[in-house]
């Protein structure tokens, strides 16, 4: 059968793309169709093995298995699908469900299944089935809608389920045990009652209703990704339950053959959907919504609207620019340290995490881990992109984030490089030694040439800190998701040590910061490990974080000789740092306008049009990006013109000898008449 299933799905070379797949297929099965009704002998037998087949199978898992996502859990789930695009996939006989999957393995199989004409439908369910096989898949369907209905129970009953619909009921209470109950009651009927099965419908539809509930909840206090798991699940048994009680209604009214192959197309299409994959984009989208929505306390301390703004920006990146030049002599001290590559990685990991943690701990700020937690800003634009003050709003708010990525970035350079150079200048003095051999320095100055990879690196560096500010994200929502801030604060060790009230302020010192932290430690871990892992793998990867290695640069100009002045190199070099600085910042930024359009599921054209005005405002108005707005005088109000008061005697003449346009343009405020 699968070998037959191949043949009739095979398309002739000679026939165009767009006529050939569908067309030939038909073809092929009308074909053998006709074949097999003249040769009498070979119809009999193969219309006795494949209603032996069918009678035969094992049980309801072709309804209530094929298409559904599979209950390991969505690791293990991935890991299944994989193999099975590797490895040939066993056919168990009587199984159903795996002889659908044998017999269309490819995603256009469900078109090709779905526009089987009536005829061709009708003779093919007259080869395949009997009255008796009809009865069979009827008892099947029933058993599927068992099963199913259980599954969908057991799910919704679950405590982490239950506890996310908001209102407690009792468990007999729940629409999911109601729904069990009516499902029953119609599935014992004798025939067909259609009050009974409007309540199942209903029932249905309120359980669909509560696992919005859940995503709802999910949404607002955390994201589980087993749970998501669970609920994509739930959700597509429920959906299959109303399929069946379709295919049901059909095989009672004699038309079994179109909802059958309804039915099967559909299954073809979960089945090639992934539901894996299903699971990971609801995880994934859930997550960023979650992600952007709970760093958005921090985002204003990223946007520059105005002078007073850019101005806490600058004089933060100034704060930062003191502790990335002491980073950048502990990067010199521990080069000439010359450890291991392992015990190398660690110590630029520990540097760079005790640099990070000093920079959040002094309320400063390195510019090329502004954007990557701003998307809540993008996101809240999303939202009205189809009107145009959604999209001059989104275009105002990238202004302002990048204007104080602008600030960040002179700040941390204004006191970076002359902190460095002052450091120089003493050590020579002192030592009579630069802080690099001039060797080191003239390597140090070639590297960071631009026509090096250093642009290539600047991007790499920029997605290294958007992943880093992703995980500061995640482990937001984990402490969220687990209610850590009622248990450290109720932690009876903590309350007996420091009392109730400190146990509390430290609960709520921990919500505040563990993005912070977390963020922290996870780029100081990416941007110390992986060179070490880059040189062992024998592909060299070194950091360009455009503050560093300007601090780098400054350090091996004050260290090399004089002539390195008149070299080209100096000039790539500055250029090189130039464009590390801008990469890092527009790499970052892009990946938060990516993960802002995911949250909000902005797709396809909007998409376009969004980097199309950028695009455009940056080239019409590029000083916009770079500096605050200036501050313009406020517009005086119109007001109307003050009448004098006139006295009581002259008030005949003033109406009667006056212009009358004159004075209903004076009444309406518009007018320039005399008061």
């Amino acid at each position: 059968m699968v070998e037959v299933a191949a043949w009739l799905r095979a398309e002739a070379p000679v026939w165009s793309e767009q006529a050939g797949g569908l067309v030939c297929a038909h073809e092929r099965t009308r074909l053998l169709l006709t074949w097999l009704q003249k040769e009498r002998e070979t119809r009999r037998v193969v219309q006795a093995t494949i209603q032996k087949t069918l009678r035969e199978a094992i049980g309801p898992e072709l309804f209530c298995g094929a298409g559904l996502p599979d209950r390991p859990g969505l690791v293990r789930a991935s890991l299944r699908r994989a193999g099975r695009m590797l490895l040939p996939m066993a056919l168990v006989p009587g199984d159903l469900a795996a002889l659908l999957q044998a017999l269309f393995p490819e995603a256009k199989d469900e078109r090709w299944l779905r526009s089987l004409d009536d005829v061709t439908r009708a003779r093919l369910w007259k080869l395949v089935a009997d009255d008796g096989i009809a009865h069979a898949l009827q008892q099947q369907i029933d058993e599927a809608l068992h099963f199913l209905v259980n599954a969908a129970l057991a799910t919704g009953a679950r405590p982490e389920v239950r506890q996310r619909l908001g209102v407690r009921v009792p468990l007999r209470a729940t629409p999911f045990m109601a729904l069990r109950r009516e499902l029953e009651k119609l599935l014992a009927l004798p025939g067909a009652d259609e009050g009974a099965l409007r309540s199942v419908r209903m029932l249905l539809a309120v359980c669909q209703a509560q696992t919005d509930k859940v995503y709802q909840h999910l949404d607002e206090h955390g994201v589980s990704v087993s749970l998501v798991a669970e609920i994509e699940r739930l959700r597509a048994q429920l959906t299959r339950i109303a399929r069946l009680l379709d295919l049901r209604g059909a095989i009672a009214d004699d038309e079994a053959g179109h909802a059958l192959q309804l039915f099967l197309a559909d299954s073809v299409r979960d089945h090639h959907r992934s539901a894996a994959g299903s699971m990971i984009g609801r995880s994934f989208s859930l997550l960023a919504r979650k992600v952007v929505e709970r760093n958005d306390v921090q985002s204003e301390h990223y946007l520059a609207r105005d002078r007073q703004q850019y101005r806490i920006v600058l004089k933060a990146g100034c704060v930062g620019g003191v502790i990335v030049a002491l980073t950048v002599l502990g990067m010199i001290a521990i080069d000439r340290a010359a450890m291991a590559g392992f015990f190398e990685g660690a110590a630029y990991a520990a540097l760079f995490g005790a640099s990070l943690l000093s920079i959040a701990a002094l309320g400063g700020t390195l510019a090329a881990r502004q954007s990557p937690v701003v998307a809540p800003v993008l996101a809240a634009r999303m939202g009205a992109l189809d009107t145009v003050d959604g999209l001059r709003g989104l275009l105002k708010d990238s202004a302002s984030l990048l204007r104080a990525q602008v600030a960040a970035t002179a700040g941390n350079l204004a006191t970076a490089v002359p902190v460095i150079l002052v450091m120089a200048v003493a050590v020579q003095s002192l030592g009579g030694i630069g802080l690099l051999p001039a060797a080191d320095a003239r390597y140090a100055i070639q590297s960071l040439s631009l026509a090096g990879p250093t642009p290539v690196l600047a991007i790499v560096t920029g997605l290294m800190c958007w992943l880093a500010s992703l995980a500061a994200g995640l482990a937001d929502n984990w402490f969220a998701l687990h209610r850590l801030r009622e248990a450290i604060a109720h932690h009876p060790g903590l309350r007996l040590l420091f009392g109730a009230v400190r146990s509390a302020r430290f609960a709520a010192w921990c919500a505040r910061h563990v993005a912070a932290i977390a963020g922290s430690l996870v780029l100081a871990l990416l941007l110390g490990t992986l060179p070490a892992l880059g040189d062992f793998l024998g592909f060299p990867i070194d950091l360009r974080l455009g503050v560093l290695s300007a601090g780098l640069l400054a350090a091996a100009l004050a260290s090399a000789d004089g002539a390195v002045w008149q070299e080209a190199a100096v000039l790539l070099a500055l250029a090189g740092v130039a464009s590390a600085c801008v990469l890092n910042v527009m790499t970052a930024y892009l990946c938060s306008l990516a993960l802002a359009m995911h949250a909000r599921h902005v797709e396809g054209r909007a998409r376009g049009m969004v980097l199309r005005s950028l695009l455009r405002r940056l080239r019409a108005a590029p000083g916009q990006f770079l500096l605050p707005p200036r501050r313009t005088a406020p517009t005086p109000a119109l007001r109307r013109p003050r009448q004098d008061p006139a006295p009581a005697r002259h008030g005949r003449r003033e109406r009667h000898g006056a212009d009358p346009d004159r004075n209903r343009d004076r009444d309406s405020g518009t007018g320039t008449g005399t008061g």
